[in-house]
This record gives C-alpha cells, sequence and structure tokens, in this order.
C-alpha cells in the first residue's frame, strides 16, 4: 500500500448533484459508456422501515471491460446488479435513478420490456448453479430455449448452437453433456452451463455473481480463465460480483468497491489493489493473507459490523468501524471524488492520503 502525500482533490465532471449522488466515473478511451448509472436507488420495505440497499450510485461501464463489484455481504452489490435485470422488483421494492444500455433506461421499462432484453441484452450467470436450473429439464433444452426465446430459429438449431456452445465454455463431449440433467454434473460443469446459457444471445452486458463460490479453487480458476477469455474473444462487459480479492486480481480491468449501498472507491485494479485510498479498502487488502511476507499468526480483521438497519448516519457510513475517523468524517456524507495526479481512481473520504483533514468542497 502506498502513501501519497499530495491532498488536494477535486470533483469530477457534475461529481456531486443537489441530491449528493456519486461522482462520475472515468472510463479512460472510451468517451460513450457502454452502461451508464445515474442515481441509481434500491430500497425495500423491510418491518423498520425502508432499508436503504443502493443510496444514488453513478457508475459508468465502457465496452469489452471487466468491472468487479467488491465489498463485504450486504454491501448492495447484488441489490445493484439485479435491479439492472429487474430481477428484485416487487411490490416492497423502490428502485429509482436511470440505467441507460446503449441509451435505453432499463429502470424506466415495464417487465414486458424488460423480458425483450433480459437473456439478450444483458444476462445473469448466477451464484448457485444447481438452484438456477430447471431440474426437470435437459442443460441443452435449457439453452436452446433461451436462445428461441430471443432468436426466431428452429428447434434443431436452437439445438446445434446449444452444444456448440457447450464446446465453447470448455465441456468435453458436449453432444452428451447437452442430453443431461444438471443434478449429474459437477459444480464445475453446471456453472459453465450457467455461463453458456448467459452467453447464447450474445448479450453486450454479462453479470456474473459470485459465479466461483463453493468452488474448489482448481475449478475456480477455470472458470475465471473462461469468463476472461470470453471478454477477450467476444467484447462482451462483464460485472463481476464478488468479495474474493484474489478473483480481482486475476481478471477485473476496474473495482468499484461498496459499502453500505454506496461505492466508496473504484479505479483500475491495479490502482485499487495497491494504492487502495479509503481506509474501507485498505482494511479490506490488509485481512487478505499474503504470500510474500512474513507469516501472521492473526490476520486484522475490521472492527465491528456492518451496517445492517434502515438508519443510515448522516456523515461516513465507515465511520464507526475506521481508525482513523476524525470529526469531520460524522458532519457530511463524503462525495465520491477524484484526486489529483491519479487519474481515473475516486474516492470517498473526506481524509487526504496520508489520513489527515482536507478541505472538502
Amino acid at each position: 500500500m502506498t502513501d501519497r502525500t499530495e491532498p488536494r482533490r477535486a470533483q469530477v465532471g457534475d461529481g456531486r448533484d443537489g441530491e449528493g449522488r456519486e461522482g462520475m466515473s472515468l472510463i479512460q478511451g472510451d468517451s460513450q459508456p457502454l452502461l451508464s448509472i445515474r442515481g441509481l436507488k434500491v430500497e425495500f420495505d423491510v418491518p423498520g422501515g425502508r432499508l436503504p440497499a443502493v443510496g444514488g450510485i453513478d457508475l459508468d461501464l465502457g465496452h469489452g471491460e471487466v468491472l468487479a463489484l467488491v465489498g463485504e455481504s450486504g454491501s448492495g452489490k447484488s441489490a445493484l446488479a439485479m435491479s439492472l435485470v429487474g430481477l428484485n422488483r416487487g411490490p416492497r421494492t423502490h428502485i429509482s435513478g436511470v440505467a441507460a444500455l446503449n441509451g435505453q433506461d432499463l429502470v424506466a421499462k415495464s417487465e414486458d420490456q424488460l423480458r425483450k432484453v433480459r437473456g439478450k441484452d444483458i444476462a445473469v450467470v448466477f451464484q448457485d448453479a444447481l438452484a438456477a436450473l430447471n431440474p426437470t429439464q435437459k442443460v441443452g433444452t435449457q439453452i436452446a430455449e433461451m436462445i428461441r426465446t430471443h432468436q426466431r430459429v428452429t428447434r434443431k438449431r436452437a439445438w446445434e448452437r446449444a452444444v456448440e456452445l457447450l464446446r465453447e465454455v470448455g465441456i468435453a463431449n458436449p453432444e452428451q453433456r447437452a442430453k443431461t440433467y444438471p443434478h449429474q454434473l459437477s459444480g464445475g460443469m453446471r456453472q459453465r452451463v450457467m455461463i453458456a446459457i448467459g452467453l447464447a444471445n450474445e448479450p453486450a452486458v454479462l453479470i456474473a455473481d459470485e459465479p466461483t463460490t463453493a468452488l474448489d479453487v482448481t475449478i475456480q480458476a477455470q472458470v475465471l480463465r473462461l469468463l476472461k477469455r470470453l471478454q477477450t474473444d467476444h467484447g462482451t462487459t462483464v460485472v463481476l460480483i464478488t468479495h474474493d480479492l484474489g478473483v480481482v486480481a486475476e481478471v477485473a480491468d476496474r473495482v468499484a468497491v461498496m459499502y453500505a449501498g454506496r461505492i466508496v472507491e473504484q479505479g483500475t485494479r491495479d490502482q485499487v489493489l495497491f494504492a487502495p485510498q479509503h481506509p474501507y479498502t485498505r482494511a479490506l487488502l490488509s485481512s487478505v493473507p499474503r504470500i510474500d511476507g512474513p507469516a501472521q499468526e492473526r490476520l486484522p480483521a475490521i472492527a465491528g459490523s456492518p451496517l445492517s438497519g434502515v438508519d443510515r448516519p448522516s456523515g461516513c457510513a465507515f465511520a464507526p468501524r475506521c481508525t482513523f475517523a476524525h470529526d469531520a468524517c460524522n458532519s457530511a456524507q463524503p462525495a465520491l471524488i477524484h484526486r489529483y495526479g491519479m487519474p481515473g481512481q475516486l474516492d470517498a473520504c473526506v481524509l487526504g492520503p496520508d489520513r489527515e483533514k482536507v478541505a472538502v468542497s
């Protein structure tokens, strides 16, 4: 972790508007993002009131990049991603803001309109493949069904394409595997089937929600290499939801760190992993065992627990757990802003890189 000395900070673009939303991200070399999110909020009605799962996020995704959403459980990663495809809509869910995919606002679309987009322009690879796949249908049938939902092709051609996709995601003997049921496949193979379903209609955006959870390390590495290869070969933009920083280091191009429903830091993979600025990011990285240093008897842990109730502090949500907390941290919610001399990296902290108080505009 580096210790930088320049404390000056500046707003990016329109940065923080009258509603105090997150600052814009910077996508280098691509002025027209594929997916542009502005002021996205996701709230759930719970017995104690309205739970703010996602608190007014601004985020851009470029063409053909892998963006990793990182944070502890309950930080809002999945709520953010699932709101893009409308999978968390319901009578007790409140979603607002804009999520424009190629100019089409996904938040404003009706359920019928989203069905035409979901699986075609934006697709999801779920964490639990066994639960996501239909246990009563052969895997080839499920892939073919996704193809026929969005394309006018014959059943024969859809089946042939399903076999091709199984081969493409690295499943041996795909002709026979297409005729098997999900429970007859290993966990790694089921996850590959989920990826094949996600790629069936060559979507512009593929959301991978903890795709390597519960897989052994060898299979994890294979799935990650597959995602990276598909992103490279097809130019697909991948949103990778994970809490595993090793996964981030393996495949991500950019990283957005989430805490209590907000993005607290974002930048390139190397910026976030090797020059983290926000105390939460630093704390996450310090809790990961290293192989290039002396063995530690006990890894440092982040004190306290993440926010879980409906109430949110007026200042920084991480302040109660932060070792650098200052009076200024409790006065106002820090904006996600850019630090001079660090193109593309933003963080939401009222403290400078040397953890001293700096002026906040």
